[in-house]
């Protein structure tokens, strides 16, 4: 049952939940410029909570603070406080599990999938590039234009890494290092990847279970079968590429810049090299507080760096669990 809107949002009218998640109601809201937008409003509990609302507030800056085409898009918010709030730009179409549980066997034609796959390269990328590790990529956290180009959200797991973070991850993506009790890592994000290229490239994750520990030895012990085997139209390079992605230490796995160029290399296209905007101004945050600004070399350092919140891993919205707490 959706929970009731007790908080009003200036300038913004809300018009239909477009659904709910481990710390936040969303909405499809008209912002006082008059675009369509979908509104993330913490629980109440979310609120009372404070590593939950320290996971809200680290969304709200870092969607803020990114600009990248295949990053999605916040165009206002406030991270704490009874009036937090994140305003993203709405996809109609809802995020890529949704999209997928929608289309025959659960599968994308290759060129599309690939195209996906690609923009969700070029966008950790990004991150990367400002040091920054994701933690939690899966099909819930993608989201896919009309013209069938994909943005990265849910960026509240997300943290720079010289600064440090509390590790999580769902489950079905987690790298084996993530198991060990290991730092995440660009890597780490890099074999998350991996995971995506065989569920949209084959129709299926590469490692089942149905237990924390049925997976953690599948992702530890076990070696998927060449994605040319389960899909035939799919090339030998990006099937090497998807086994390179998935290999057990994180060393020997590729960045994700060279799986973009292979990417969009398979797609008969010229890789570019990736140009970053260098904002000196942010979008501003709407609370009493230091801004958050991105330069040449990542973040600035302590003085205006988020904060880093413990939070504990999302579940999957389909029914999964908390990957650090152990079931009978």
């Amino acid at each position: 049952m959706t929970e009731p809107h007790n908080r009003a949002i200036a300038g913004y009218t809300l018009h239909r939940s477009l659904g709910r998640g481990n710390t936040s109601l969303v909405w499809l809201a008209t912002d006082p410029a008059g675009r369509e937008v979908a509104l993330k409003l913490p629980h109440e509990e979310t609120l009372r909570v404070q590593e939950a609302a320290e996971r809200f507030g680290n969304e709200v800056r870092l969607t803020l603070q990114f600009r990248h085409p295949h990053v999605v898009q916040g165009y206002a918010g406030t991270p704490f406080g009874l009036g937090a709030f994140l305003a993203i730009r709405y996809y109609p179409d809802g995020a890529l599990n949704e999209q997928l549980a929608r289309s025959q066997g659960r599968t994308l034609p290759p060129a599309a999938a690939i195209r996906l796959l690609a923009d969700v390269a070029s966008a950790l990328t990004y991150l990367h590039h400002l040091g920054a590790v994701h933690q939690d990529l899966k099909t819930h956290n993608i989201y896919v234009d009309g013209a069938g180009r994909a943005a990265l959200g849910d960026l509240g797991n997300t943290y720079f890494v010289a600064q440090g973070g509390q590790v999580s991850g769902s489950p079905y993506y987690m790298a084996p290092e993530i198991y060990h009790g290991e730092s995440s890592s660009a890597a780490s994000d890099v074999y998350s990847l991996g995971i995506l290229m065989y569920e949209l490239l084959s129709g299926q994750r590469p490692y089942q279970g149905n237990t924390y520990e049925e997976l953690m030895v599948a992702h530890m012990t076990r070696f998927p079968a060449p994605l040319t085997h389960l899909n035939p139209a799919v090339s030998r390079g990006v099937s090497r590429l998807a086994e390179q992605a998935l290999a057990k230490r994180p060393g020997e796995r590729p960045h994700a810049d060279a799986i973009r160029r292979a990417l969009l290399s398979d797609l008969g296209e010229t890789p570019q090299d990736e140009v970053y905007e260098d904002p000196n101004t942010p979008p501003p945050i709407q609370e009493a507080g230091k801004n958050i600004r991105v330069g040449r070399h990542g973040p600035s350092q302590p003085r205006s760096a988020p904060a880093q919140p413990e939070v504990k891993p999302e579940q999957e919205r389909s029914g999964g669990w908390n990957p650090f707490k152990r079931r009978k």
